[in-house]
């Protein structure tokens, strides 16, 4: 009952954050560099898809900046942090709304990258 309850909270919000006082290593990671937004240029904005849905694609897309992360180490976290939410999708049995989302786009903003740049409406 728990988790139905938590599913409906996440699909009201749109996106589901899963941060619990044990939250996974792997998306503390990815977390922490999308805390890391310091920017001179869009051109230092990108996205990196978070999660992954039970139907397929990301929950949701994290900002960050190519000028304190490299794009390599960006993906990595995001690839490794997609497989551990797979793994709990199916062993969980719990269905996600299916939505298909866009990635936003990253741009500079007052100095730091933000989600919402040209690619569509904000995701996170």
């Amino acid at each position: 009952m728990n988790r139905i309850v938590l599913l409906l909270a996440c699909l009201a919000a749109s996106a589901c954050s899963h941060a619990t006082p044990g939250e996974s290593k792997k998306l503390a990671e990815l977390r922490a560099i999308g805390r890391e937004l310091a920017c001179t240029t869009s051109q230092q904005c990108k996205t990196v898809p978070v999660g992954a849905k039970s139907c397929g694609g990301p929950e949701s897309y994290l900002a960050y900046s190519t000028a304190r992360t490299s794009t390599e180490k960006a993906n990595a976290l995001a690839e490794r942090y997609r497989k551990e939410r797979e793994a709990e999708n199916q062993a969980s049995g719990l269905a996600s709304d299916c939505r298909f989302l866009m990635d936003p786009g990253a741009q500079c903003r007052a100095g730091s990258c933000q989600l919402g740049g040209s690619n569509g409406a904000l995701a996170e």
